[in-house]
């Protein structure tokens, strides 16, 4: 297995065979980028895709971290005339959504972290991030160890923001394979439009039933705990969001047509780009060929089509750092209409329509995990008071 420093751009490859031939198959691509927001993106596919394989090994599929030079010079970009259909309002000039996230999506950990505190999130785009803690950092290697597990990874260059959104797609659609054919597949990006606006995300793990006359697969994340100790409701309430809006991504995918023309239109993408002779040979691995980034899209919206929505149960499961064992895990059902309360109430902080709002005196105890506690109103009100 490789290894790959973070700062490079990585794939894997995993042999197997079709019709008795030895192929190699490239499958997941997830930026450093999103890696650290996860803790801290896609012809009838179906006859593409090798056989199920008894051997352990075809767990193991292709990655890439893909890390775009400096300044990518990317080919011209057409003019093109956005459907009006599949047009959404632009951000606010001032908002965060429009200073910070006007040409790529809203993470679904922006949302979590704006439903954990809104003016944590204001600070850390304002200010900088503070420096990860040893828990995130012990969370974020448990999630690679699990990664692992499924996924080989090696190294590719990609030279355009269009090859990093190829390799993407790409990598959805071998993890998309890797749960048809092994019921299992892990670190999935995923990617569409919530309430007006593009956001993406990385599942962690998507299960198919076993054994069970249900063919929805089940959405998983894991969460790890530094103490032995069960999470607030708080931190439920976070995680359960965080899984509803993977949920909403993966179903939207599948059921609904990907707006290919708003999609290139939103992020200034190029679909007539010609992709490098390193990419080309990695998409015919796959079975299919593709010359240009429209190609690859359309395979992408094609597998989408053969797939089937999520089920209704989500799955969060906590475990201990030390050891992995499982502190708490339980079933929750996927309520539509507080999760849209939610995303609705988080957007709009976002887009700058309201200010951001405190923690409640309720879970005020939140005040003291952040580190920009000392420059809060908040906390130095309180100071003030007990003065």
């Amino acid at each position: 297995m490789n290894t790959t420093p973070s700062t490079s751009t990585s794939t894997s490859t995993s042999t197997s065979t079709f019709n008795g031939v030895p192929i190699q198959v490239p499958l997941e691509i997830i930026t450093e980028e999103e890696m650290a927001f996860l803790e801290a993106a896609l012809s009838s596919a179906l006859p593409l895709f090798p056989p199920r394989c008894s051997s352990p090994s075809s767990l193991f599929r292709v990655a890439a971290i893909a890390s775009l030079p400096s300044s990518p010079k990317s080919q011209s970009q057409p003019l093109r005339s956005p459907d009006i259909e599949d047009s959404t309002p632009p951000a606010p000039v001032g908002s965060l959504l429009h200073r910070f996230r006007s040409r790529r999506a809203l993470a679904v950990t922006d949302i979590t972290g704006s439903e954990w505190c809104e003016k944590q999130v204001e600070f850390g785009l304002l200010h900088g991030r503070p420096k990860r803690t040893a828990a995130m950092e012990a969370g974020s290697i448990r999630h690679a160890e699990l990664e692992e597990e499924v996924v080989e990874k090696v190294e590719i260059q990609i030279k355009s923001i269009e090859e990093s959104w190829a390799l993407k797609f790409m990598n959805f659609m071998v993890g998309a394979n890797q749960l048809l054919f092994e019921g299992l597949t892990r670190e999935l990006p995923v990617i569409g439009v919530v309430e007006d606006t593009w956001m993406i995300g990385v599942i962690d793990e998507l299960q198919m039933p076993v054994g069970e006359s249900s063919l929805n697969p089940c959405l998983v994340d894991t969460k790890t705990r530094y103490r032995a100790t069960i999470p607030s409701e708080a931190q439920k309430r976070n995680a359960r969001l965080q899984l509803m809006c993977y949920k909403y991504l993966w179903d939207n995918l599948v059921v609904n047509d990907f707006p290919t023309g708003h999609f290139f239109d939103h992020f200034a993408l190029n679909p007539q780009y010609v992709l490098s002779e390193d990419i080309r040979q990695y998409s015919s691995s796959l079975g299919f060929e593709a010359k240009t980034f429209e190609e690859v899209v359309s395979y992408f919206r094609n597998t989408c089509s053969m797939l089937p929505p999520s089920d209704e149960q989500l799955l969060l499961r906590y475990e201990l750092q030390s050891d992995h064992s499982i502190l708490e895990e339980y079933k929750f059902s996927f309520d539509a209409n507080w999760f849209k309360n939610e995303i609705q109430k988080r957007l709009e902080f976002w887009r700058g329509e309201r200010e951001a709002e405190y923690v409640s005196d309720a879970e005020r105890w939140k005040c003291r995990f952040c580190k920009f506690s000392a420059s809060c109103p908040v906390t130095l009100a309180s100071s003030n008071k007990a003065e």
